[in-house]
């Protein structure tokens, strides 16, 4: 009898933790999640070369998460700026692009938080013989997408790394995006790009004996979802934490992970406003 009244209530705990996770009714009903993404941040979101079809750890992840809450996906290509807008506009449901996790976002959004990032500085070979090291950036030109918070990161380091120890300051260039920094550091109009370390074994092995990392990631940041601060944003933010809670345990996350990024990408478990 014992065991029988410990299983129901077992059972009826799961029931009320499924209910508290359920997606928005209009969810439910129209049988989607509309994500908002843009493929130019390669492994995080990109599109197959071959295929045209977009791949990457967001998308595979994206998918599996809307799996997990028995809807599908309606992925919405959106310029990197117009993301939140259209997430306080209803056009999109949530974003997944490699998206950061800061206090200053936090206040017309809340951020599910996935992954670990953190800003990497790099060169290309033709400047192996004299880049060695970030300290060999002060006086040169680096380059990192101006939608991304690396510029002011760059600029902070160089002020702490370079002006304070008396050597010329880094000149910080923003770019159209992470694509234009590496297109520019190849053509030497950069000596020097920053993008997040998830990204650079990715472009190693798609470019050999081209990028060359520069000493460990300078910053830590936490890569998040961001959902509107509203009732309905609310309960779709807490179904996808409790899906990503589940994908974590029964390992696709980590099946994720080892396809696309870094051991030390990985953040565990996932939280919920804690970027800094």
């Amino acid at each position: 009898m014992l065991r029988l009244s410990l299983a129901a209530a077992l059972l009826a705990t799961t029931a009320l933790a499924a209910q508290a996770q359920a997606v928005p009714e209009r969810i439910k009903t129209a049988g989607k999640i509309v994500i908002a993404t843009q493929p130019n941040y390669p492994p995080i979101v990109f599109k197959d070369p071959a295929t045209n079809v977009m791949a990457g750890f967001d998308v595979e992840l994206g998918e599996a998460i809307a799996k997990e809450l028995g809807v599908k996906v309606e992925w919405q290509e959106t310029a990197f700026a117009q993301m939140l807008p259209s997430l306080q506009t209803g056009r999109v449901d949530m974003v997944m692009a490699g998206m950061s996790d800061l206090p200053a976002r936090r206040e017309t959004v809340d951020f599910v938080d996935y992954m670990v990032s953190g800003a990497q500085f790099y060169t290309v070979t033709a400047f192996a013989g004299s880049i060695k090291t970030p300290d060999d950036l002060c006086g040169k030109s680096v380059g990192a997408s101006r939608s991304t918070n690396w510029p002011k990161q760059i600029g902070e380091w160089s002020d702490a790394n370079c002006v304070a120890k008396g050597k010329p300051a880094i000149t910080v260039v923003g770019t159209e995006g992470s694509v234009d920094a590496r297109t520019q550091l190849k053509t030497q109009r950069l000596q020097g790009g920053v993008q997040g370390s998830e990204t650079m074994t990715h472009f190693q092995k798609l470019e050999p004996n081209t990028y060359i990392p520069l000493g460990e990631p300078f910053t830590r940041s936490l890569t998040g979802i961001p959902f509107p601060k509203t009732a309905e944003g609310t309960q779709l933010r807490d179904a996808v934490k409790g899906a990503l809670d589940r994908l974590q345990a029964n390992g696709t996350y980590d099946a994720i992970v080892a396809k696309y990024v870094q051991p030390s990408n990985v953040l565990k478990p996932v939280s919920l406003n804690k970027g800094e």
